[in-house]
């Protein structure tokens, strides 16, 4: 079934070289689209905890923007809106960029804006999980409010959240396959060029289904040990001892 990947193409390629080259798309979107959410989202997920009323409320205002309009529609107005909007001289340059970059900085922009959302919640939350005994620590060793952030609220709360920064990790790889919608030649797009080229849509998709399903798992299994490496002791020996709790009252219940 999957021999159809290794003929030839019509541009002299094999369909696994076709593959390969929009996998390589896809995870530099991915890759760059994830550290610039994470800053972004890191940003707006302490404006969201601070004191200040109107700097809280546009970092909220962020949040609900882009994470509750669909990331395809954001994908268009960022492809074919906002060149419209910028000054004629600007927007003609950013219609006249060449392929593949007149699709790619669109679709980056896109992932990039709507992850950084997603992120953004999570350090919140994980921000409001440390205790306030924190930050009053923190002050009494005399660290102003920049310095408690930055050297000891968000190394935390960052902490905190990697099991949950696994799914938006494993998300923005997932959601570079919209970028085919604005022309962007990456694996999902490539998927259905050989699909229209070979008719041979099962084979096409299977292919590009297994190698989706092969980079999650290395994402999962990467995000594993970044958890292992960088957990918080004290919460890890909380498990432990629920664990051993859990397990010491089983015979006791059994005996009842």
């Amino acid at each position: 079934m999957l021999a159809i990947l290794f003929e030839q193409g019509s541009d002299g390629r094999t369909y696994f070289q076709w593959l390969l080259s929009g996998l390589g798309w896809t995870l530099t979107l991915a890759f760059f689209g994830w550290w610039i959410a994470f800053a972004i989202g890191v940003t707006i997920g302490v404006c969201r905890t601070v004191q200040n009323r109107f700097v809280a409320a546009l970092a909220r205002l962020y949040v609900e923007i882009f994470r509750n309009i669909p990331v395809l529609v954001q994908m268009f107005l960022w492809y074919f809106v906002l060149p419209e909007l910028l000054p004629k001289p600007i927007g003609d340059w950013v219609k006249q960029m060449p392929p593949p970059w007149g699709a790619f900085f669109p679709a980056l922009v896109c992932l990039s804006f709507y992850t950084a959302a997603r992120v953004a919640e999570q350090v919140r939350a994980g921000i409001e999980a440390l205790p306030r005994g924190q930050s009053e620590a923190a002050a009494a060793l005399g660290l102003n409010g920049r310095k408690t952030h930055r050297l000891v609220i968000i190394p935390q709360a960052l902490r905190l959240i990697i099991p949950s920064l696994t799914s938006e990790v494993m998300g923005i790889y997932k959601n570079t396959s919209v970028a085919l919608t604005i022309g962007l030649m990456e694996l999902t797009a490539q998927a259905r060029q050989i699909s229209e080229e070979t008719f041979k849509t099962f084979a096409a998709f299977a292919a590009a289904t297994v190698i989706y399903l092969m980079l999650a798992l290395v994402v999962y299994q990467l995000m594993i040990w970044i958890d292992n490496a960088w957990k918080i002791p004290g919460t890890a020996q909380a498990k432990q001892k629920e664990r051993r709790s859990l397990f010491a009252r089983m015979p006791e219940r059994a005996s009842t």
